[in-house]
């Protein structure tokens, strides 16, 4: 089914100069869809162009556009959101309350009651929380880690239903934006502790994971238990996935569930979706970063070493990257999302 636009559509991005903005240019430089024309970032960059800020770090075809004024109201309806956490909630809100469809990566208001907060896959049901698409609108981007945890229970919790979750991930550094260290500079250690990423994890699985019901999301009845850590791996976010499933189900069955599952993005056929969005790997040694991370450019779940868990039913491995599929591919996906479910004309 062809959703796709009859002409390529203006957009904005904040934050454009960070890292998970630096992986939007990238995307948008050539997308099919979107059109980027309008840049922002910091009130100490306004003025200059992507190549005077970035330098090489320009995509070929951005290099001339200007970085404007955070602050003043954007040409485009439509805005992509990297913002950092301390200026995203209010600065988002802002343009919301001013008409725009803000699709955000920042986590300050994925909670918030009237905002989807959307993987496209599992919950794009959600967007009905738009009550009018010619207002503005907040889009949410899950957490990098929920992200690809939550595309790997998916198919089980359609297919079985779910009791009870836990999780252990192993983050790589590029989760912690411009202030990461390099693998050389961390190799050796692990950080047992990554703030917030635990609390993320159990309350928006349980979000996306739950129904729309009479203008609100009715959380599904999950127990999640996360622990988090931060390893000397450069992209790809780990998770070792145990759960409890809802009656007896065998091996084969979640093989099938895994390898035969696709949702709203494939049938519509939005240009950034994975033609398999959860990809089962063979083998003990399986999924692994250097290798897998950029599975289906990066769009893709990997999963790997299913087997019977002696305290819930099973355990298993996923891999997502987390600065694509995890944050700005994953929003460009939603968006496509949103372009397709007609939210996104320009008012």
């Amino acid at each position: 089914m062809d959703s796709s636009p009859e002409i390529r559509i203006p957009v904005a991005l904040y934050g454009a100069t960070g890292v998970v903005g630096q992986r939007f240019l990238r995307l948008l430089s050539d997308h099919p869809w979107f059109e980027l024309t309008d840049v922002r970032s910091s009130s100490h960059s306004a003025g200059q162009t992507l190549r005077k800020r970035l330098g090489e770090g320009a995509p070929e075809g951005l290099q001339d556009l200007v970085l404007g004024d955070p602050s003043a109201e954007p040409s485009c309806r439509l805005v992509f959101s990297a913002m950092n956490p301390e200026v995203a909630g209010e600065r988002e809100a802002a343009l919301r309350d001013a008409g725009h469809l803000v699709v955000t990566n920042a986590s300050a208001h994925r909670m918030d009651e009237d905002v989807p907060l959307i993987v496209p896959e599992v919950n794009s049901g959600h967007l009905g929380l738009i009550e009018d698409p010619s207002a503005g609108a907040i889009l949410a981007n899950p957490n990098c880690s929920t992200m690809g945890i939550v595309l790997a229970l998916a198919p089980l919790w359609e297919a079985f239903g779910i009791e009870a979750i836990h999780t252990v991930t192993l983050q790589a550094l590029s989760g912690m934006g411009a202030a990461a260290p390099s693998v050389s500079e961390f190799a050796g250690s692990l950080s047992p502790s990554i703030p917030g990423e635990e609390e993320k994890i159990e309350s928006e699985t349980c979000r996306i994971l739950g129904r729309l019901d009479g203008g609100r999301v009715r959380h599904a009845s999950i127990k999640v238990a996360a622990t988090t850590n931060r390893v000397a791996v450069a992209d790809g976010h780990t998770a070792c996935v145990s759960v409890a499933l809802q009656g007896a189900v065998s091996r084969a069955q979640i093989l099938e569930a895994w390898q035969d599952y696709s949702s709203t993005p494939q049938e519509l056929e939005l240009p950034s979706a994975p033609q398999r969005p959860v990809v089962w790997l063979e083998g003990e040694e399986v999924p692994r970063p250097e290798l897998h991370v950029d599975t289906a450019q990066g769009m893709a779940v990997t999963v790997g070493r299913l087997r019977e868990c002696p305290v819930l039913d099973w355990r298993f491995t996923t891999l997502s990257h987390n600065a694509i599929r995890g944050a700005a591919g994953g929003a460009l996906l939603l968006a496509e999302l949103a372009v397709a479910h007609g939210l996104v004309a320009e008012a």
